[in-house]
């Protein structure tokens, strides 16, 4: 399939998880990606993404950076443009959920998830939309969570105030950009077992109580959050804007267990 055939891709925390698949996906249908990476214990996750893209055939380039800090933000775009081209697609993809309880949780961990989890999306979209708005052409997509809309865990609340700020974020650039024809969506997953939920989901009962929480009676997948946003990033979307688009099995339609994640 070729939906975005030409299209220009920048993925944050493109290496692994959601993020793999995404570039994947995006490959697959025929753009050209950046793939964004901030530990060094991530390079040659990125490089492995990077060759999987090329055996696509599509074009890749692999970029170090801190997306919650301006400098190194900057520098990235700079890169993105110089080896890649004009951004034709954005996905703020790069988050972290450090799991403190309210009463633990320290400022530094507070600045930290704010700075990867909202931050990122201010400076990366302001610069992305700087680019976009004299060709009239572009998308933004948010990666973003259940936790936009509801209370997922008490152990999480920096995490949960960081995605619903991100969703209200989200809303106002779709408003403000929509004029110039650039369209600004959300995706929403629910549990996807990858790296930053091994250690959670490790445990069989609580493996068990996320399925059974589910209406679906199943966990999400990475290619299912990847699907939602080559579709976001399409011609067929174009009428969709400001929109977080849950893909959660129907999580969020039902009331929530927190209470099941404290005894843990």
């Amino acid at each position: 399939m070729s939906r975005l055939k030409q299209k220009k891709a920048l993925v944050t925390g493109g290496s692994r998880g959601i993020g793999k698949a995404i570039v994947l996906r995006l490959a697959e249908e025929g753009a050209d990606v950046a793939i964004n990476y901030h530990s060094d214990s991530s390079f040659r996750q990125a490089q492995q993404v990077k060759r999987e893209v090329e055996a696509l055939g599509r074009n890749a380039i692999i970029i170090k950076a801190d997306v919650g800090q301006k400098e190194a933000v900057e520098n990235m775009m700079k890169t993105v443009e110089e080896e890649l081209g004009e951004l034709d697609i954005l996905i703020n993809n790069a988050g972290i959920a450090p799991f403190e309880p309210f009463m633990q949780a320290t400022e530094e961990t507070w600045d930290r998830t704010f700075d990867t989890n909202v931050k990122s999306i201010f400076l990366t979209s302001q610069l992305a939309a700087r680019k976009m708005i004299p060709k009239r052409s572009g998308k933004i997509i948010n990666i973003l969570s259940t936790a936009s809309l509801m209370v997922t865990s008490p152990v999480i609340p920096h995490y949960q105030a960081s995605k619903a700020a991100g969703h209200m974020l989200t809303k106002g650039m779709a408003i403000e950009l929509g004029k110039y024809n650039i369209n600004v969506n959300a995706v929403g997953p629910s549990t996807v077992d990858t790296d930053m939920c091994t250690e959670f989901l490790a445990d069989p009962e609580i493996r068990q109580k996320e399925i059974e929480a589910n209406p679906m009676k199943r966990l999400g997948t990475e290619k299912q959050i990847g699907d939602a946003v080559v579709f976001l990033a399409s011609d067929e979307a174009m009428q969709i804007n400001g929109h977080l688009l849950m893909v959660d099995g129907g999580l969020t339609v039902k009331a929530a267990q927190p209470e099941d994640h404290l005894e843990h």
